[in-house]
C-alpha cells in the first residue's frame, strides 16, 4: 500500500529568495539537451508502451 504523501515545506529567508529567482529566471535549455531528452523518451516509451 503506498505511503501518503508529506505536506510541503514553508521555504523562509534566503531559501524563499533563492528559489522566487529561480523561478522567475529560468535557465535557458540548449537544442541539444532536447534532443537528448526526447530521446531518452522515446526509448522508455518504447520499452514500456503501456506505461507513458
Amino acid at each position: 500500500m503506498a505511503r501518503p504523501i508529506k505536506e510541503t515545506p514553508t521555504l523562509y529567508g534566503e531559501d524563499a529568495r533563492r528559489f522566487a529567482y529561480a523561478v522567475e529566471h529560468p535557465q535557458p535549455v540548449t537544442a541539444e539537451e532536447v534532443q537528448r531528452a526526447q530521446a531518452i523518451y522515446l526509448a522508455v516509451k518504447a520499452k514500456y508502451p503501456n506505461v507513458l
